[in-house]
């Protein structure tokens, strides 16, 4: 059955569940709920690594902001690159893996340094390089435009690589011309394959990463329609349905070819929100404010919520 929190149950769950830290003289405090992002920047993609730093990427022109969950406070660690910075994951060497949107490429950038490691053109059509995952040693990305998935492959010791593989989709995937397709991604329980949501029909799609052939993944007659990011925790599958200001947990059998909806929530304070990341026992969100006219006073943020 499907639990609809209410508007004060979702705030009053959210602060209960807020943890605390402690400050440079001792005392504890609660982690900031709404974290400050610069005036236009445009967000779209979040990271979360080790420690508690939180990386949100420009869909404007790339930059990537780091922010100290405990204070909140804001750092640039990469400047404008030119290309959009969307879905993101960092892996165990501390390398954030970036989608860069309709330049129809990818980036790997150092979160110490912000340096850029390496780079991946994928393609020169018509594309948008959407969200990422992290798999077996593999980093695979999503293109809403096309009928494929990219693959950049580490070496046995972590080396990046030069090259890529470009996979393409069959199965129960059918491509729509013009509208966003495969968005979100993330991997099953069990990590065996790969699971994805098509904004425009709303359905999940577990996919072999060795072959590329899809299957729908049992849900019923729910779909998610405008789903975006995607988080895996457990057997929980968090999907993000940005202009439905929701985020849906769905309980996956261990293979992810089944699921459940358990629950969804809102609040108050998504304004279409996008990308989905964890810390601790929190799940973090940055708002993109689609239905807002960007401009350079634009102010945005990122929310957090408990996890449920």
């Amino acid at each position: 059955m499907t639990v609809v929190l209410t508007l004060a149950a979702a705030i009053t769950a959210t602060l209960l569940a807020t943890p605390a830290a402690a400050d440079a003289s001792g005392a504890d405090r609660p982690l900031p709920i709404t974290l400050r992002l610069p005036d236009g920047f445009q967000p779209e993609g979040i990271a979360i690594g080790r420690g508690p730093f939180a990386y949100f990427g420009s869909r404007a022109d790339g930059r990537i902001v780091r922010i100290n969950l405990v204070s909140g406070a804001a750092t640039q660690l990469s400047p404008p690159v030119g290309s959009a910075s969307l879905g993101m994951k960092v892996d165990a060497h501390g390398r954030l893996f970036v989608a860069g949107g309709g330049g129809g490429d990818a980036r790997v950038v150092d979160t110490r340094t912000g340096a850029i490691l390496a780079s991946y053109k994928f393609t020169t059509e018509t594309t948008f390089v959407n969200d990422v995952v992290l798999l077996d040693g593999a980093a695979y990305f999503t293109d809403s435009r096309r009928a494929v998935l990219y693959k950049v492959a580490a070496g046995r010791h972590g080396e990046l690589p030069a090259t890529f593989t470009t996979l393409p989709l069959s199965g129960d995937f059918v491509l729509t011309p013009g509208a966003t397709n495969l968005n979100g991604i993330a991997a099953t329980p069990d990590g065996r394959a790969l699971i994805a949501v098509q904004s425009n029909t709303g359905l999940l799609l577990r996919i072999d990463p060795r072959t590329g052939v899809a299957k729908r993944v049992d849900t019923g007659d729910r779909t998610f329609v405008n789903g975006d990011g995607l988080w895996l925790s457990g057997r929980t599958l968090y999907v993000v349905q940005n202009r439905d200001n929701t985020v849906v947990a769905v309980q996956l059998s261990r293979d992810g070819s089944a699921g459940t909806v358990r629950a969804q929530r809102t609040d108050p304070r998504f304004d279409v929100p996008t990308t989905i990341a964890q810390f601790g026992h929190r799940l973090y969100l940055p708002n993109a404010r689609f239905t807002t006219p960007p401009a350079a006073d634009t102010t945005y943020t990122a929310v957090a919520i408990a996890a449920f």
